[in-house]
C-alpha cells in the first residue's frame, strides 16, 4: 500500500502491515497533494491514522460511527475528521486526568463519547 485515500476504507490487513510512521506519512502525502490547508500537517495525519487503525482494528464504537456518520450524510472523510474530533478531545482529557483513571475506564469514556457523536452535532460544532 503506498497511496492513501480518505474516501476509500484500506484493506485492514494491508493497512496494519504498515509502519505507523508510513501510515502517518501516506496520509500526510494525500493532504499535501490535495493543498489542504491545516495548521500541523502531521497531527492531521496522526489523527487520520489512529482512526484508521481503530476502523482497521474492528473498534466496534469506531467501526459503528463511521457508518453511521456516512449513513447521516458525511463523506467518509468527513466521518474520519469528526471521530478524530473526538479523539482529540479524549486525549486532551485524559491528559489531564493522569493518573486518576485506568486505561479500562478511559477506553469506556471514549467509546460512549464516539456512540454519542452525530453528523448533525459535528457539523454543529465544527461548522462543516
Amino acid at each position: 500500500m503506498t497511496k492513501y485515500d480518505p474516501e476509500i476504507a484500506p484493506d485492514p490487513t494491508a493497512w496494519l502491515e504498515l509502519d505507523e510512521q508510513e501510515r502517518i506519512r501516506i496520509a500526510e502525502v494525500h493532504h499535501q497533494a490535495t493543498r489542504t490547508r491545516l495548521p500541523s500537517v502531521k497531527a492531521h495525519a496522526a489523527l487520520h491514522a489512529i482512526v484508521e487503525n481503530q476502523i482497521a482494528e474492528g473498534l466496534d464504537s469506531v467501526v459503528r460511527a463511521v457508518l453511521r456518520l456516512m449513513h447521516e450524510g458525511l463523506s467518509r472523510h468527513d466521518a474520519l475528521h469528526a471521530i478524530g474530533s473526538v479523539l482529540a478531545e479524549h486525549l486532551f482529557e485524559t491528559l489531564k486526568v493522569e493518573g486518576k483513571a485506568d486505561a479500562k475506564s478511559a477506553q469506556t469514556r471514549y467509546d460512549a463519547a464516539v456512540e454519542r457523536l452525530s453528523a448533525k452535532e459535528w457539523r454543529r460544532q465544527y461548522g462543516s
